[in-house]
């Protein structure tokens, strides 16, 4: 396997680490050359991502690439990846066996806290969903024009090491937003790599929720993690008067339980299925940090 990584991130780095020994080769993007040394001790060879024009040494190098991964978030403009190296993975990378593209549960908007499948029509809210929209078909495109299995990872709230409830307890950033009937699901960062891996060594297609099985109110969550530190939780705010920037209300626009059973189908078994088993093993091992 030679892999290579649009936007070597959080979830994508994650990735790295865990499929590094079945791989002869992981190369990853990123927009700060700073990064480099960090991208380097998770295995990965570092290119920059120049966001204006397919750099040469990125091209030369997908001639070889047998798996592809993008994590790289669109904008008002397109997909950057399809923009700039569209072109390249139709025409110049003959080795291609499989594509992973990481979306987001956005792109189903509200179902007022109804379940929701990858068979349920996406109606997105925001401009951020409707982008990843228009960016999931664009690469459903060029993976069918190239005949190359294309797997849609639709994840949900990401958290893991240094992204979660006790990070924010500690350093005060901690809220209980209380938003009658609101749900959230959630997925730990070691089993959306988990998802890539099981998929890109299956070379599966296909549309795949990448998500808990506890879809549950957010105040809950941080209640949780507080009981878990031995801490007072903040007070619950009601979520009509809160504080809160036009972003952060926009995703409490959104209500749904999403289900993940296509891929758990497939025989994938998720290491973290519901927060309190993450948490309460984050908590005793440390990962949280």
């Amino acid at each position: 396997m030679n892999i290579f990584l649009f936007g070597a991130g959080y979830s994508a780095r994650t990735f790295a680490k865990v499929i590094d020994g079945q791989a002869d080769f992981i190369g990853g993007t990123t927009r700060d050359s700073a990064k480099f040394s960090d991208l380097k001790k998770d295995g990965i060879t570092p290119f920059l991502f120049h966001g204006t024009h397919a750099s040469q040494e990125i091209v030369d190098v997908l001639a070889g690439v047998t798996h592809l991964v993008i994590s790289t978030s669109p904008g008002q403009s397109g997909d950057p990846v399809l923009a700039q190296f569209g072109g390249t993975i139709r025409h110049a990378m003959p080795k291609l066996q499989w594509i992973g593209y990481l979306s987001t549960v956005g792109v189903y908007g509200n179902h007022g806290g109804a379940w929701v499948d990858e068979n349920t029509p996406c109606h997105p809210l925001s401009a951020r969903s409707t982008e990843r929209v228009a960016a999931e078909q664009g690469w459903q495109e060029l993976a069918d024009a190239r005949g190359v299995p294309l797997a849609i990872l639709r994840l949900a709230g990401i958290y893991g090491p240094g992204r979660n409830a006790f990070v924010n307890l500690a350093n005060g950033s901690a809220r209980r937003l209380n938003k009658t009937g609101q749900v959230f699901n959630r997925i730990h960062v070691d089993d959306i790599a988990g998802a890539l891996v099981f998929l890109s060594l299956r070379k599966e297609a296909g549309i795949f929720n990448i998500t808990d099985d506890e879809p549950a109110p957010p105040q809950d969550v941080v209640a949780y993690a507080a009981e878990l530190m031995g801490v007072e939780p903040p007070e619950e705010t009601d979520f009509d008067t809160a504080p809160l920037t036009p972003m952060a209300r926009s995703f409490y626009g959104e209500n749904k339980r999403v289900s993940n059973k296509r891929i758990k189908a497939l025989g994938y078994s998720f290491r973290y299925p519901d927060y309190g088993t993450a948490f309460a093993t984050m908590w005793r091992d440390g990962s949280w940090k």
